[in-house]
């Protein structure tokens, strides 16, 4: 499908989403992140699309010190309450940004952007980029991409005439909305324009992840990982 709306649309279909229960996510961290993390050192990290802060506070518990950034006020406030009741909050910092209009300051160890996909308007490849030019001399860039829908979408599509939403640990909670579209790993990888000789590319490829959908079926996800470490 063709992105549509404007900023305020965004917001407002965000916030829309996340009141529609009172957990959106499982609230576990991203496989490929975790995987990804426990081999750095921790530092400072960026979280873009944090949503209710699985990511974030999974970080912090690994030592790291994370600036988390959503559209959704919503989620923010979940996400803060969760690493309060963790007792992460000091680690954490929670910010409300629209990444299409506002970037949050600053250089980070790791910038993550883990499904970072919207139905609505978003100049994801803009983004992405601001995403690379965050990453601090010596740091890393990782972006994971759904490279299909969940096994289970087509049936909660149909089921709900034809929506699906995707994203942080979308495997729980993506029913009922429809599905953005999902670039080719070739086309995020090229909208990147990474400049070799500032950038090693550590990781490019499609892995398989198995998930539970969510009327608890298990199924084989396909994902689309990059991972680059800015030289210096």
């Amino acid at each position: 499908m063709t992105e549509h709306g404007t900023s305020e649309d965004a917001t407002q279909f965000w916030n829309q989403r996340y009141g529609e229960k009172d957990q959106i996510w499982s609230g576990r961290v991203n496989q490929q992140l975790a995987d990804v993390a426990a081999t750095l050192t921790a530092g400072t990290a960026l979280d873009l699309g944090a949503g209710e802060g699985g990511d974030a506070i999974w970080l912090a518990g690994q030592g790291w010190q994370v600036t988390a950034v959503d559209i959704s006020e919503t989620a923010l406030s979940r996400a803060a309450a969760a690493a309060t009741r963790a007792g992460l909050a000091d680690r954490i910092d929670f910010q409300q940004h629209d990444l299409s209009t506002d970037f949050p300051p600053g250089s980070f160890d790791l910038v993550s952007a883990q499904y970072l996909h919207s139905p609505v308007h978003f100049p994801r490849a803009a983004v992405l980029q601001q995403a690379a030019a965050a990453v601090a001399a010596g740091g890393r860039l990782l972006i994971v991409d759904h490279a299909a829908p969940p096994p289970w979408a087509k049936a909660h599509q149909h089921a709900a005439d034809g929506d699906d939403n995707s994203d942080n640990n979308s495997e729980n909670g993506a029913e009922g909305h429809q599905l953005p579209d999902l670039p080719a790993l070739s086309e995020t990888f090229q909208s990147l324009d990474l400049d070799p000789a500032q950038w090693a590319v550590e990781r490019c490829e499609e892995v398989e992840r198995v998930a539970t959908g969510p009327d608890g079926v298990t199924g084989t996800l396909l994902d689309n990982v990059i991972l680059a470490r800015r030289l210096g």
